[in-house]
Order: C-alpha cells, then sequence, then structure tokens
C-alpha cells in the first residue's frame, strides 16, 4: 500500500471517529438533572442549546465535507495536504468541545442540592441588576456559576468563544467563599457592571472625556484613570445598584496583606486595591450623600495606614488619592449617545438607595420573607447589607434570610408564566413565600 492511501485511510478513521464523538454529545435538556427551581432561565436555557446545536451541525457537516473530498478528488492530493485538510476540521472540532464544556460547567451545578436552587436565585439578582432606566437598553441575559478562588469574573454576551462564535449569554463566575451573606452581590453586580457598560459603550465613551481632560490637564492622574476606567465603571455599576453593600463587599475582597493592598501594576486593569476603596466610598458619597462615607474612609484607612510605606510610594498614593474627586465628577456628569443625553449619574434609582431610605425599609420590612421576596432583588440586597453594616441584623440573621430569598426567587422564576405559559385559567399562579418556609 503506497504512502498516500495509507495517509487517508488513516484521515478517515479519525475523521469517523471525530463523528462518533460528536453524536455524543446530547443537549443539556436530556443530560442534566436537576430540581425545575434551579434550572437556567429558559430563554437562556434555550440560546445556549441552539447556539451549541449549530455548532455541532456546523462542526458535522465540515467532517462529512472533509470525507467526501478525501474519499474523491482528496486521494490524489499529497499526504501533507491531506493532513493539512483534516488538521482545520480537528481544531474546529477541539473548539465545539471547548465551547460544551464552558456551558458544562455553568449547568452541571445546578444538580447539586441547595447549590443549583441558589444559582437560580443568583441569576434573577443578576437580571435585576442588568435593568437600568435608560430608554433603548436590553439587556443580554446571565447565568451564574460557583468557583474557587477569591475572585469574581464575567464572560461577556456577543464576545467570541473558542472557535471564534460569539457567547450567547453572559457567563458569571462567583467564588464559593462569597456564599451567601451580602457581599456577594458586590461581586456579582461588578460583574453585571461590566455586560451593562459594554451595553452603553462606556468604556470607550468615558476614555473619550479622560483623554480630553488629560490634554487640558497634563499633570493630572488621568492617564491612571485611563487605565483603570474599566474597573472603575464596573465598581460604579456595583455602588449605584447596592450603595454601601457595594463598598463592604469590596473591602472584604481586597483586605489582603499589606503589600499586595498599596501594590500597583502597571499593567494590571484593576485599582490599587487601598485606592480602589476609596474610589468606591466617593463614588457612593456622590450618588448617595451620608456621613457613613466618610466614616468607611476613616476605617479603611485605620486598616491600612500609609505612614510606613517608602516616602515616595506613599507620595503616589496621597497624589492620585487627592484626584480622586476629579474623576468622581467626570463620571457621574459624563454624557454620551447611550444615555440619551443623561448624565451617568442619573441612571441610577438614587433615592430608593440612599441610605436613609435603605435603613427605613428595613425597619418596614421587619425582616419578614413575604415583604422582601416580593421586592426587586438588588434592592433586598442593598437593605439587608446597610442593615448588617449598621449592625442592625447579625450576619447569621444576614444569611438566614437571604438563603430562604434566592431560595423564594429561583422558584418564583421557574415558574414565571412569561417563560413558561403555567397559567390557571386566566389567572397567574403565584407562589407563597410563607409556603415555602412554614
Amino acid at each position: 500500500m503506497d504512502s498516500g492511501i495509507g495517509v487517508a485511510t488513516l484521515l478517515d478513521s479519525e475523521a469517523r471517529g471525530l463523528l462518533c464523538r460528536l453524536n455524543q454529545i446530547k443537549p443539556f435538556v436530556i443530560h442534566e438533572t436537576m430540581v425545575l427551581a434551579a434550572a437556567l432561565p429558559a430563554d437562556a436555557q434555550l440560546a445556549i442549546e441552539r447556539f451549541l446545536h449549530r455548532g455541532r451541525e456546523r462542526l458535522r457537516a465540515k467532517v462529512h465535507e472533509f470525507l467526501r473530498w478525501l474519499r474523491g478528488p482528496g486521494r490524489a492530493a499529497s499526504a501533507a495536504q491531506q493532513q493539512k485538510r483534516f488538521v482545520l476540521v480537528r481544531l474546529e472540532f477541539n473548539a465545539v468541545l471547548s465551547q460544551f464544556d464552558l456551558f458544562t460547567e455553568v449547568v452541571t451545578q445546578r444538580s447539586e442540592a441547595d447549590t443549583g436552587v441558589w444559582l437560580s436565585g443568583l441569576d434573577a439578582l443578576a437580571d435585576d441588576a442588568l435593568r437600568i432606566d435608560v430608554e433603548g437598553v436590553v439587556p443580554a441575559r446571565a447565568v451564574c456559576y460557583l468557583a474557587r478562588g477569591a475572585g469574581a469574573a464575567i464572560r461577556r454576551a456577543h464576545t467570541r468563544l473558542p472557535g471564534g462564535q460569539p457567547n450567547p449569554v453572559a457567563i458569571i463566575r462567583i467564588p464559593r467563599e462569597r456564599m451567601i451573606g451580602s457581599g456577594i452581590a458586590s461581586s456579582l453586580i461588578h460583574e453585571v457592571g461590566h455586560q451593562g457598560a459594554a451595553h452603553l459603550d462606556l468604556v470607550t465613551s468615558l476614555r473619550a472625556d479622560i483623554r480630553r481632560a488629560a490634554a487640558a490637564e497634563p499633570g493630572g492622574q488621568w492617564l491612571t484613570w485611563d487605565r483603570w476606567i474599566s474597573e472603575i465603571v464596573a465598581d460604579l455599576w456595583s455602588v449605584g445598584k447596592l450603595g454601601l453593600t457595594s463598598t463592604t463587599g469590596l473591602l472584604a475582597v481586597v483586605s489582603l496583606p499589606k503589600f499586595f493592598v498599596f501594590r500597583d501594576s502597571e499593567d494590571d486593569p484593576h485599582p490599587t486595591p487601598y485606592l480602589r476603596v476609596l474610589i468606591s466610598s466617593a463614588l457612593g458619597e456622590a450618588l448617595y450623600p451620608h456621613p457613613q462615607w466618610e466614616a468607611m474612609r476613616t476605617t479603611w484607612k485605620q486598616m491600612y495606614p500609609i505612614d510606613a510605606l517608602p516616602p515616595a510610594h506613599r507620595s503616589r498614593i496621597e497624589h492620585t488619592e487627592a484626584a480622586i474627586g476629579k474623576l468622581v465628577n467626570l463620571l457621574v456628569h459624563h454624557r454620551s449617545s447611550a444615555l440619551k443625553g443623561r448624565e451617568l449619574g442619573e441612571i441610577w434609582p438614587l433615592q430608593e438607595r440612599h441610605p436613609v431610605h435603605l435603613s427605613r425599609l428595613h425597619r418596614k420590612w421587619d425582616n419578614d420573607v413575604a415583604v422582601m421576596a416580593r421586592q426587586s432583588p438588588s434592592l433586598v440586597f442593598a437593605v439587608l447589607g446597610q442593615a448588617k453594616a449598621t449592625g442592625a441584623i447579625s450576619p447569621e440573621t444576614e444569611n438566614l434570610l437571604l438563603t430562604r430569598l434566592l431560595t423564594v426567587w429561583a422558584v418564583r422564576s421557574s415558574l414565571d408564566p412569561a417563560r413558561h405559559s403555567i397559567c390557571r385559567g386566566t389567572k397567574v399562579m403565584e407562589i407563597s413565600s410563607e409556603t415555602q418556609f412554614e
């Protein structure tokens, strides 16, 4: 047998093996087990299944096309040409498997007891946090999963996945160690903020403002803000939705050994942790004026005094801190076409998230799960985080309430008639929060 035919036989076998492996990949709806309350939002599930199905069908067609070529005109091709064509098919095969594995990590956790239902509740929080008061903005669907490690992350919707196809949904990774106090909302909504900023193209429009300011004030800190702006905008989104809960959650994440808190990396898009907490507090003070923000800054500075830093390092920190006010002013007064002529500081629920109002709501709700379950999830997290920060509730009570509320939101979401058409006559079926926890 000559070498050309031998290579063709080998590649024919390998390509058919790819088809066998491809045929083993089943839709998640028949592959994964989970209670209904833990399921992904129906539209997100449909988008993921359609995306993966199109990828499998596209790959299957390419494998068959390769086999037809190999058994026909390709028999006269050189072994190198045959191998080159097969390698391209195999690369796409690996991309399809990578896409499947990515979503498997999201879906498989929905089968874990308690965890799956909590994740469904966090999906509801993410959905709520993506909604803003800007006409014409249609938010992407977001789904959550847990991972080891201290940092949250997002793979934004419409960004490229392995293989080059656009991601059908936003995928938010939440650190397991953040479950399940109000601090989880700070991390989650920061990641949501990256998606929201993309919807409004805020990083681009803000960078244009920052660079104009840098041209007018060469000695300012504008180049530093330019490098950090994508993370600062995400922090603004979190503060806008959560108030003090966002800053206290951030403080917990960046409470590290002193070396890391003051570390300034020239290629890191995240602000120096010490300054990041101060920026978050300044954003909160600009949106929701109250003495608590100055108290937060004082507490943070007591935890990490800068006196012992080398003089040059301390000078850089102080110089940057002094410029925070100008940055915050630029942010809250920023206008762009995506904002429909409004200022960025006006799109948040300013009255509803003011600390005085949050404390008033906590007293009014009196830790009643049935009452809180009817509110927007981000508002509830803001209220409970504010209450914990002021000592009105204990961490244990906060944990218990949020565990119950995430379950209620998951159950209600799973039986949403808009997603599943579950009705009784003309009256929508409702889930009683009291029934869930009697």
